[in-house]
């Protein structure tokens, strides 16, 4: 049937303008009016300080300097930076020891020493956690729990804020389909509904319900875009991303934090389509002014623009401004090139400083939105102030609560898990005691003397009930002697169970620490076998910052628990898991590949002209000798990896089971600008009450262009006590099967679809509807 796509540009704008209307309260014409006031007196602010402003404090406000890389000797020329009105912000203030006050002081000198006392903006990379450190953004991301993301967001804030940061890098919403990829570790999976949603929860939890309260970190979308596509999984490279692909994967999580109200962007290191990201008037003048109407500001990533001269596309620094400035950076990360080039530019005509307002005007909006100038200096103004604030009780039973949630049960065999009391369990492995490598990547202000480490917590969860036995094995990760081996097996054979605890140490994943080979590490695979070869019933616990390749260990393994890095708490948090207080519910935010030679391996992938079935090709250890060339089969597989991932997206044990069943949709037909209601009963048949994740995906059957196999479009945590059951219930609008063609126009095409509410990406219970 020929399809007749609805082009978005005009539909879209109906169909929020249909879902607005019942939720619009009496008081939200007195609430719109006051907003527009405010933002016109901003506006107006930010039109008297330009006014007022000299080219060199313009340019001043662009420079965001890395207060990390100074010396003792450089503190008397930044701080008359700062008086002169030559810096607009700076990040890593807490990193240099030549001034433990420096928030303070520079902060003064700006607000009482400068021109027009315009407060600096402090910059930092609070990840995942400032001091209280929450699990690694891929981790929390396992949770599919936007509230838990949110919660931990702001309570990085409030700590962060305490000390006077008041804008982080993050959240990193770039999506990945490449494990090997160290950068992965940060983000939020692959998909980009999953990302979208959890992505503007964290910006929720950065900025607060208003960023004028001091506890408020203005949120920072990176990067911008694509930067999780570079070739081979390696940093600062190549991305090649066609337009639709982009449009319609890549960029919704951006537009989705934009919004919400993300007042910052950073651009990507990588090149896209062969143009470095800090060099791209496409992404940042065309899609996010022109396309999005984004009014915040833009920031380089740290030397990304001087990186465009390594890239081949920058002749030197000048050149390098030249291009920065004139696709839309408004603010310079560490390097100085504006400040060197941007006054010779515009008296050659090839800046302007209506183009140095706009930008001006970009970065003084944010400020004023945070309110740095009736709260320009850190909260806490006393060491008293801030010892209630950070690592404080409450913060760390959240991060304990939250780490609970991000685990993910791969494997149970025998229902080895949970651990019983009472029981003697061998815990060896080099990441069992490991204080700092829990912390996971990106943890400036962590410190591992306040990490509570699994071991001492399995002792105290069990007391004298049991007895825990401990030899490390390895004293790392990556650690290949096998000195320790003999008194590892020793302690396995005393014991009822062995709980190995291994995986990658923190510095293997995170920026620059790709691998190509990512199987586990050092020593730990021989480790493993021998422990196995005990015939003792071998519980594994892996902490990375990626999905590994397991190989054999996953069957010399009866139970697989993915723990991520799981941040200060992960001690306790793994403790109440593995003896079943909690049951895991964490759920696969990525495909887990078989091996690395099967990247990239991603869901929601196109068909294929011949897709792989079990039953239409030859696995490379059962191919015949000397056969006829089309004996094994001819279709889409890896020989010896197959064709399906090791688990796949989704996917996830809990110390329960659950029945999925009376799959209902309210109608066989979905009008163009309705929805339709897909529901499911979900029936915990297990003996423990858990908590399930039902997830519905959908396909587009026949399209003007090849549609993925199946899309994510909703899911919902349910928890259920032992023979429970509940209905859940999903609204599908037909603006969710919007796409991109080939013109670049996004359309919903009438057709035939399927839809399934599933526990992963693979199974679940299957409907159809058409789209008229």
């Amino acid at each position: 049937m020929k399809k007749h796509p609805i082009t978005i540009g005009v539909m879209a704008g109906l169909l929020s303008l249909a879902a607005a209307l019942p939720l619009q309260a009496a008081n939200e014409p007195v609430a719109t009016a006051k907003s527009q006031r405010q933002q016109d007196s901003v506006e107006s602010r930010i039109q008297n300080l330009l006014a007022q402003m000299s080219v060199q404090e313009k340019i001043g406000q662009l420079a965001l300097r890395d207060w990390g890389t100074f010396q003792a000797s450089d503190m008397k020329a930044i701080k008359q930076a700062v008086r002169e009105g030559r810096v607009g912000g700076f990040l890593n203030v807490n990193f240099s020891s030549v001034d433990k006050n420096a928030f303070e002081e520079l902060q003064r000198i700006a607000v009482e020493e400068s021109p027009l006392g315009v407060p600096l903006l402090f910059g930092q990379d609070v990840i995942h956690g400032y001091e209280t450190i929450f699990p690694i953004p891929l981790g929390q991301a396992a949770s599919w729990n936007p509230e838990l993301i949110k919660n931990g967001a702001r309570i990085a804030a409030l700590e962060a804020s305490a000390d006077g940061i008041r804008w982080t890098f993050a959240p990193m919403i770039d999506i990945s389909r490449d494990p090997r990829w160290g950068r992965i570790a940060e983000t939020l999976g692959e998909d980009p509904y999953l990302t979208s949603i959890l992505g503007v929860a964290m910006v929720e939890g950065f900025q607060s319900v208003n960023l004028a309260d001091p506890t408020s970190l203005a949120a920072c979308g990176k990067h911008f875009a694509g930067y999780g596509a570079a070739e081979g999984g390696r940093d600062y490279n190549s991305a090649y991303i066609p337009e639709r692909l982009l449009r319609d994967i890549y960029l919704p999580p951006f537009k989705a934090g934009i919004d919400a109200g993300m007042q910052s962007i950073m651009s990507t290191y990588s090149t896209l389509n062969d143009v470095p990201g800090t060099g791209s008037p496409f992404l940042f003048k065309q899609v996010l002014r022109d396309e999005w109407g984004f009014d915040g500001f833009v920031v380089s990533d740290w030397n990304a623009v001087m990186e465009m001269i390594p890239h081949g596309f920058a002749r030197d620094a000048k050149h390098a401004a030249t291009l920065a400035a004139n696709a839309g950076i408004d603010m310079e990360m560490h390097t100085d090139t504006y400040e060197q080039f941007l006054p010779q530019l515009m008296d050659e005509g090839k800046f302007s400083e209506a183009q140095l307002d706009t930008a001006v005007a970009n970065i003084l909006r944010v400020k004023l939105r945070l309110d740095l100038w009736n709260h320009p200096y850190p909260r806490a103004r006393s060491k008293a102030e801030r010892e209630q604030i950070i690592r404080n009780d409450e913060f760390l039973s959240a991060a304990r609560e939250a780490a609970k949630e991000t685990f993910v049960l791969l494997k149970n065999d025998k229902q080895l898990l949970p651990l019983k009391k009472g029981q003697t369990v061998a815990v060896i492995g080099p990441l069992a005691d490991a204080a700092h490598d829990q912390l996971g990547t990106w943890i400036y202000n962590g410190d591992k003397k306040y990490s509570h480490t699994l071991l001492p917590a399995l002792r105290e969860m069990v007391g004298d009930e049991g007895e825990i036995l401990y030899a490390s094995g390895l004293d790392y990760s990556r650690d290949t002697s096998t000195r320790g081996f003999k008194a590892a097996v020793k302690a396995a054979k005393k014991a009822d169970v062995i709980l190995y605890v291994g995986g990658e140490e923190a510095i293997l994943s995170g920026e620059g620490h790709s691998r190509g080979d990512i199987r586990l590490p050092g020593a730990q695979p021989e480790l493993v076998a021998e422990l196995a070869k005990t015939g003792k019933p071998l519980a594994m616990v892996l902490l990375a910052g990626r999905p590994l390749q397991l190989d054999e260990t996953l069957q010399q393994a009866d139970a697989v628990m993915m723990a991520w890095h799981p941040g200060t708490m992960a001690g306790p948090a793994l403790a109440d898991v593995l003896y079943g207080e909690t049951s895991p519910s964490g759920r696969l935010p990525l495909t887990w590949p078989v091996g690395a030679g099967q990247i990239p391996i991603y869901y929601n992938h196109l068909a294929t002209g011949r897709p792989a079935t079990e039953d239409n090709y030859t696995r490379i250890e059962k191919i015949g000798r000397e056969v006829f060339q089309h004996q094994p089969g001819n279709s889409s597989n890896l020989l010896d990896y197959g064709h399906k991932p090791l688990f796949p997206f989704g996917y996830g044990l809990t110390y329960s089971e659950f029945e999925y069943s009376d799959l209902t949709l309210s109608d066989t037909a979905l009008g163009a600008n309705g929805q339709l209601t897909v529901s499911a009963t979900i029936t915990n048949t297990g003996r423990a009450s858990a908590t399930e994740t039902a997830q519905l995906y959908v396909r587009d059957l026949v399209g003007s262009v090849s549609r993925p196999v199946r899309e994510l479009k909703g899911f919902e945590r349910v928890s259920l006590s032992p023979g429970e059951s509940r209905r859940v219930t999903f609204s599908l609008k037909a603006s969710q099967l919007a796409f991109h063609n080939t013109d670049m126009e996004q359309v919903i095409e009438p057709g035939n679809y399927q839809v399934w509410i599933a526990p992963d990406a693979q199974s679940g219970l299957e409907g159809n509807f058409t789209l008229n």
